[in-house]
């Protein structure tokens, strides 16, 4: 499979601060690659320096083999995590507007459907919800048709059900081969979406993999919680089970086995809660806080 986008040994000095620290991936063609981290672990100006926005100290980008030119523009799309609407214009003017600055486009037909933007297309941008705002900036980022899209955290303060119907839209780009490059601190997120992923933490590239190969490389446990006031204080130190605000969590290989043993000891169960390592524990193990610190 050939790399639609390779990062060569990127770094990014301001001053006496390294942001990105001979950064090193590549995107294939047709996935869902993503860029993990907490803020200040050197993502965002990755992305930015990938996107052209602002130039490397060192190291190179490469698109389809060719290095970043002026013309990237025309041949990215790119939703910023904030994007400013000109305000007293419908969704079908705004369409228009950013359909005049690029040379090729997208019929709007195939947008609004794409996007599903049909229900709000005469709606003054000052009155859009939170979903239908990102759904409309989602349709800006495909304008040009790009082969390459950039979600800069698209997501963020939208409420369950219209996260859920992001990600169907994502979902449905992605099936027209189009490579999407998407920053996200919802680990379900980059569980459901992503491909592939790498994960930064001090402008370092610390993990990088598939979600599947990275919790099987580091978990082979799963994780049991109960109530503490179900559990005895000389169990949980026999065993060096873990203490945390008002439960217990159980790390084991075993479920079966372990929920024998504290019936064996008159634990109850009520309250048990039984789940496998997903990538927020990974990048706790990794860098000791949660990515959503």
């Amino acid at each position: 499979m050939s790399a639609a986008v390779s990062v060569q040994s990127l770094c990014k000095h301001y001053k006496d601060v390294c942001a990105v620290d001979n950064v090193s991936f590549e995107v294939q063609q047709g996935h869902c690659f993503g860029l993990l981290g907490p803020n200040g672990a050197g993502k965002t100006t990755t992305i930015e320096i990938m996107e052209g926005i602002i130039s490397a100290s060192s190291g190179q980008v490469l698109y389809q083999g060719q290095l970043v030119d002026k013309q990237i523009s025309q041949q990215i799309g790119i939703q910023f995590q904030n994007t400013a609407l000109q305000d007293y214009l419908t969704v079908k003017e705004t369409l228009n507007l950013f359909a005049a600055f690029y040379q090729n486009t997208v019929p709007q037909e195939q947008l609004i459907e794409l996007c599903d933007l049909t229900e709000f297309l005469n709606r003054d941008n000052r009155l859009l919800s939170g979903g239908q705002r990102q759904r409309l900036l989602l349709a800006l980022a495909l304008i040009n048709d790009p082969q390459i899209i950039f979600l800069d955290e698209p997501t963020t303060g939208l409420d369950p059900h219209a996260r859920r119907n992001f990600w169907q839209l994502i979902k449905n780009i992605k099936a027209q081969n189009k490579t999407i490059i998407l920053t996200t601190h919802y680990m379900d997120e980059a569980e459901q979406l992503c491909d592939d992923i790498v994960i930064m933490d001090k402008g370092k590239i610390i993990e990088a993999g598939t979600p599947h190969q990275l919790l099987s490389k580091h978990f082979d446990d799963i994780f049991i919680y109960l109530p503490q006031s179900q559990i005895s204080t000389v169990l949980v130190a026999k065993h060096g089970w873990n203490k945390l605000a008002d439960r217990v969590e159980i790390t084991s290989k075993n479920v079966e086995q372990t929920l024998t043993l504290l019936m064996g000891q008159g634990v109850s169960l009520d309250g048990l809660h039984v789940k496998s390592a997903n990538l927020d524990d990974l990048f706790l193990k990794l860098t000791g806080h949660s990515l959503q610190a």
